[in-house]
């Protein structure tokens, strides 16, 4: 597929710091969320080092944060979240950092629904 991410393009090109482990790790949730913020349309010629710039953005978040809450910590038997409201999730800030990749492209607007 045109629109795959590989560690080379992550590390040297995007500038990622993760292991390839790492990169790996994350690297399908980063895919499927890019995918559904674009609507699954497939980028054009132009647009494909913007969208795989996205999906390395996605691949840092997801790795930092996972997809779920984010907030809090734990030591022991103590805990302390910091999920005020609803607070902020890994999708979230994954969404965020990618759409800035996605800036100036049609990727990012994904029509009237």
């Amino acid at each position: 597929m045109a629109t795959s991410v590989t560690y080379q393009f992550y590390s040297e090109v995007y500038g990622g710091g993760l292991s390839e482990a790492a990169f790996g790790a994350s690297l399908p949730a980063a895919i499927r969320h890019v995918r559904w913020l674009c609507d699954g349309r497939e980028p054009a010629d132009d647009e494909l080092v913007a969208y795989q710039r996205a999906v390395c953005a996605a691949v840092d978040a997801f790795a930092e944060f996972g997809e779920g809450q984010v907030g809090g910590f734990v030591l022991g038997d103590f805990k302390v979240t910091h999920y005020e409201d609803e607070g902020t999730t890994g999708e979230e800030i994954a969404t965020a950092a990618a759409l800035k990749e996605l800036v100036g492209t049609s990727l990012a607007f994904s029509g009237v629904r």
